[in-house]
């Protein structure tokens, strides 16, 4: 039985690249971030749903009957982007024997997307 994973919230899922700190764009990261460790470059691979949001019907229901289904606020990140983000808010993975990290969206600083 195969596995997925599945961020939750806020929280995303990032593939680290490889490389000297220089993104496909042509961003360089500065020499005294990358040696600190401090920000990282990567690719996020999945998404969580967003913040969660209270739906303001079941304020009426009894509390006895959820029957409300979960809302959401999305989040900017998508999946595909290329991201800078706080290598220090992270969590690091290995799933499947890939390494991830999985941070959430307030980490990351800067996405870089194909106009």
């Amino acid at each position: 039985m195969s596995k997925i994973i599945e961020p939750v919230g806020d929280k995303v899922l990032i593939e680290l690249e490889k490389g000297h700190g220089k993104t496909h764009s042509g961003l360089y990261l500065p020499q005294g971030i990358q040696e600190k460790d401090m920000a990282q470059l990567g690719r996020i691979i999945k998404v969580g749903p967003g913040y969660p949001v209270p739906d303001p019907g079941s304020i009426e229901q009894e509390p006895w009957s959820k029957t409300s289904k979960h809302k959401y606020f999305p989040l900017q990140v998508k999946e595909g982007d290329q991201c800078i983000f706080l290598k220090s808010q992270g969590v690091d993975i290995n799933f499947e024997g890939k390494n991830y990290i999985v941070v959430p969206q307030s980490a990351i600083l800067i996405l870089l997307r194909n106009s």
